[in-house]
Formats: structure tokens, sequence, C-alpha cells
């Protein structure tokens, strides 16, 4: 999205996560992001009690991007493939844009967090784009309908999180993407649905 476009929360956000993969987390300050965002201390203040709230934004910087990825399903593929290119992208673009520390230590605070668990938000752009592919899928007999739809988004999600927290204990040692593009089919493959041929 243009930063014209963005609003002022959101400039703050992209700043901040383009500072945190370019600089480091620790190495970076609130005055770096209100600079980058073109925004003011005030307005800083009054979306982020400081730069620790920010972490909790990983879940709105993960849909900007499946926003952007909605538009480039191409509908030659069919509803599986749709779901395979959306992880494949998604983690390129984790693994090319967020250190795999900083996720990993986003990933551990989710897990012991006592208030809201934003990855798990299902109201978040990414499980609405997996729902109705999965939804679209199932009716055109491309997905099975063997399980509903919340239970088969559950479970490539969850599927997903198992790859990315797999990638955080090898401290980012293999890619993301290529393990992914590799092994979520088969994690999946059994939702294909069967074509006769």
């Amino acid at each position: 999205m243009d930063d014209s476009r963005k609003s002022v929360k959101d400039r703050i956000v992209s700043a901040a996560w383009d500072l945190f993969y370019e600089k480091g987390y620790d190495d970076t300050t609130v005055d770096d992001i209100i600079r980058l965002s073109n925004t003011s201390k005030g307005s800083f203040y009054y979306y982020f009690d400081g730069k620790d709230a920010l972490l909790n934004t990983l879940s709105t910087v993960l849909d900007e991007h499946y926003k952007t990825l909605r538009e480039e399903l191409s509908p030659e593929m069919d509803h599986f493939e749709q779901l395979m290119f959306l992880n494949y992208k998604a983690h390129s673009f984790m693994e090319n844009s967020i250190k795999v520390d900083l996720l990993a230590s986003l990933y551990s605070t989710q897990l012991i967090s006592k208030g809201d668990r934003s990855l798990l938000d299902q109201n978040r752009e990414y499980y609405k784009l997996v729902a109705s592919i999965i939804e679209e899928g199932q009716k055109a007999g491309e997905i099975n309908d063997s399980k509903s739809v919340s239970e088969l988004v559950k479970y490539y999600s969850l599927c997903e999180r198992a790859l990315v927290t797999d990638w955080c204990l090898n401290r980012g040692s293999y890619s993301l993407a290529e393990y992914s593009k590799e092994y979520m089919p088969v994690m999946m493959n059994r939702f294909k649905e069967k074509r006769d041929s």
C-alpha cells in the first residue's frame, strides 16, 4: 500500500518492522520509528505505550501481506494449489522480512501471553482468506469435505505454525519457504480431493 494512503498507525507499524529487520529490535529506537514513519512522538504514544507494544503487531504486518497475496491468486490454480501458493509466499515473506530470532521471540510471547493471542484471532485477514479458499475448494470438489471449513482452517494454520516453529528452533539454518513448499503439500495431502483419471 502507498504510504500516503496508510493510516498513521499503519505507517508506524510498517516503519517499525522495516527497522526491526534492518537494525534488529534492540538497536531500533522509538525515535527511529517516528522518523521513518514521518509521524510525531504524540502520534506514536497515542497508539503504543512503547516499542515493546509493537511486538504484538506481527499479525497486522502479516495480514497486510495476505491482502497483497489475495490479489496474486491465479484463477488458473485449483484451490488446493492456491493454499500451497499462499503458504509458500507467506513463508518466503517471513524468511526475508522478519529475523528468525525476533520471530522466535514473538512466537514464545504468544505462548505465555495471558491476554489476547493476536496470531489466533479468527477475525484476521489470514483466517478469512484461508477459509474462503477452502470453502470454494470444497464447492468445486478440489478439497474434500470430510471435515468442516473451520476444522480445515485450524489444521492448515497448525501445519504452518509447526513449520515456522521448527525453522525458529533450527535458527533459520534452512530455507523456510523451500522446506514449506516441499512439506506443506504432504501435510495437507489427505484433504486434497482425489480426481478420477
